[in-house]
């Protein structure tokens, strides 16, 4: 019985041995090759991640959009911008997304927000993508541990740099700042979400008074581990006073499922 002869380029390209590995990560592993080069699949994955994580940066936060799905939670919101006017400068100046523009700064000292002792800033970062998909989902995982949580103030930043919420954070009268940010993109990661734990907000602060927890999507960490990681910080500033080095993330050593005891959040300091 005569072969069947291969399809043309049938057999040309070498598997790699690490493959089954792939369906354990999303990194660029176990691609193969096509003599001394890469599969032409692979080059044209890289190319269309390498442009979602482009677009991710500069892509503009629907902020009308993210605004309703607040209010529709129950949520009391504020938007403002930085003193970066556009995504160039924005990428250009860094120190200029740490600081509210005037007319937002005076914006919010006569906002007659609740005295939350906790803020939220929602801020596009570096990735709006992030924040429009999973700011809000976050929230809403958290709300299981503080009843009062809706009553928190929420502002919604463009422009932002994880330092602006010190700035909001102050004007509000705030003991803790919650900053949750579009992170730079990867290449196989163009929709991580930070989050950035602050006491004490004020204008000046290094990153060594602040707790991050770090790559927030159904992909990397779930918003119900997230929330728990956060609730868990959230709890230790409340007993140490403080956040940033002196405040260790334990939540991890805990027993699976032990979740930290409820508080009202506006007597968290």
């Amino acid at each position: 019985m005569a072969e069947k002869p291969l399809a043309r380029g049938a057999g040309l390209i070498t598997p790699d041995p690490w493959t089954r590995l792939q369906s354990l990560t999303r990194a660029r592993i176990a691609l193969g090759r096509r003599g001394a080069s890469l599969p032409t699949r692979e080059v044209l994955a890289f190319g269309l991640s390498h442009a979602q994580a482009r677009d991710a940066v500069h892509q503009p936060l629907d902020v009308a959009a993210l605004a309703c799905g607040f209010h529709a939670a129950g949520y009391l919101t504020r938007t403002v911008t930085s003193q970066a006017a556009d995504r160039g400068v924005y990428l250009r100046r860094p120190d200029w997304g740490r600081r509210l523009a005037e007319a937002s700064a005076q914006q919010l000292q006569t906002w007659p927000a609740p005295p939350g002792r906790l803020v939220f800033v929602i801020g596009d970062g570096l990735s709006s993508l992030a924040t429009q998909r999973h700011s809000l989902p976050l929230l809403e995982a958290l709300a299981a541990y503080f009843p009062d949580l809706h009553a928190c103030p929420v502002v919604i930043a463009t422009q932002a740099r994880v330092a602006l919420g010190d700035e909001v954070g102050q004007l509000l009268g705030a003991d803790m700042v919650v900053v949750l940010i579009g992170e730079r993109p990867g290449l196989s990661s163009p929709d991580s979400l930070g989050i950035y734990l602050t006491g004490q907000p004020r204008v000046g602060l290094t990153d060594a008074a602040r707790n991050c927890i770090s790559n927030v999507r159904p992909e990397g960490l779930p918003y119900a581990e997230a929330a728990r990681k956060l609730a868990f910080l959230i709890a230790g500033a409340r007993q140490l006073g403080r956040t940033g080095v002196d405040l260790k993330d334990d939540s991890d050593e805990r027993l699976p499922g032990e979740r930290p005891e409820p508080f009202l959040l506006s007597a968290a300091f």
